[in-house]
């Protein structure tokens, strides 16, 4: 069983920057599609940033393109997720993701990933 603890949230400035950590155990990292997704309250949860199993393809979503960056470090068993340029509206409980199952690739859409971390809070306010 693959359990996933992000770290890294807090509160930033607008226009600052974060970087978000993803520690995996119980399993190595690199078979699985990683994802990085956020949630405000009342709201669905938002595919934000998703890498395939070996890493050559990801994906954005259109409001975080240029300003964040999936990485993942295989040899460490965890994701980043670079954050830059944040704004007010970056503001979320922000969770990474494994997909078990086959075919996701770096597809960013919540029901296909399997394990999930527990989310850490992204605050982004003056």
């Amino acid at each position: 069983q693959l359990h996933l603890v992000e770290s890294g949230g807090g509160l930033v400035q607008p226009g600052g920057s974060l970087r978000l950590s993803c520690v995996a155990s119980g399993y190595i990292l690199d078979v699985y599609p990683i994802g990085w997704f956020r949630q405000e309250p009342g709201k669905e949860r938002e595919g934000v940033a998703c890498v395939s199993a070996s890493g050559s393809i990801t994906n954005y979503a259109d409001s975080v393109k240029g300003r964040f960056t999936i990485i993942r470090d295989n040899a460490k068993n965890t994701a980043y997720l670079q954050m830059n340029s944040l704004k007010p509206e970056d503001t979320a409980v922000y969770y990474c993701a494994a997909a078990r199952r086959g075919g996701v690739q770096a597809t960013c859409d919540a029901p296909l990933y399997d394990y999930w971390g527990q989310g850490t809070q992204v605050t982004v306010s003056s």
